[in-house]
């Protein structure tokens, strides 16, 4: 029987226990992927799209396929277990699209494809990668027991909203910063010095998470 929270039991030990039929292992395991989830899916909703769906309702989907398909993961890791839940995630991201966007544009429907979702979803994961590493100073202890981008994800959450929002907008969608500006209603001057004062929060935070990583540093 598993003991502790959620966030002191490791995914490799979660998923060991939902595979020996521990009835909570598995919304415990899950639980460890809804910040690097929701990111994702983030990124792929625009402003318009987000009126009508959220990122949290694609990851709540996405938690309940995968909760109802765990039997059909063949995986042992935690890379190899966000990669199934981001080939979910996908799937419900392409059928959001295709029903909001383009039944309303059936002329490019035929452009559309899942595989056009799976290369935007893996630019977004490659972007994480490099947001940490750009901020990671040394190679995290934890990291090595859990999915980097999953660190990452949990992090950025951790952020002020506004902080969050402008490493959004300039680290994954690649904004200029006068584009950034315009959709923050503020100046590029404050933009950039709001974007700069983000990323030594956001260093600061991995580092916190290294430091409590590390053998004897448990309290």
């Amino acid at each position: 029987m598993l003991t502790g929270s959620s966030a002191s039991v490791g995914p490799a030990e979660l998923l060991k226990a939902a595979r020996e039929g521990q009835h909570d292992a598995i919304g415990r395991l899950l639980s460890q992927y809804i910040n690097y989830l929701k990111i994702l899916a983030s990124t792929q909703l625009d402003r318009k799209l987000r009126h009508r769906v959220s990122p949290s309702d694609v990851v709540q989907e996405t938690f309940c396929d995968a909760h109802r398909d765990f039997h059909m993961f063949r995986g042992t890791s935690d890379r190899e277990f966000s990669a199934w839940l981001r080939k979910i995630m996908i799937h419900n991201l392409a059928r959001i699209v295709e029903r909001h966007v383009l039944a309303e544009k059936r002329d490019v429907r035929k452009e559309f494809s899942l595989n056009d979702m799976k290369k935007s979803v893996d630019r977004s994961t490659m972007q994480m990668d490099a947001l940490l590493v750009a901020n990671q100073r040394s190679p995290s202890g934890e990291a090595l027991q859990r999915e980097s981008s999953v660190l990452l994800a949990d992090c950025l959450a951790e952020l002020a909203e506004d902080y969050r929002q402008v490493v959004m907008l300039r680290n994954f969608q690649g904004l200029p910063f006068k584009e950034v500006a315009s959709q923050m209603g503020r100046s590029s001057g404050a933009v950039r010095m709001l974007w700069l004062r983000a990323l030594t929060q956001l260093r600061e935070l991995i580092e916190a998470k290294e430091h409590e990583s590390q053998p004897g540093n448990d309290d």
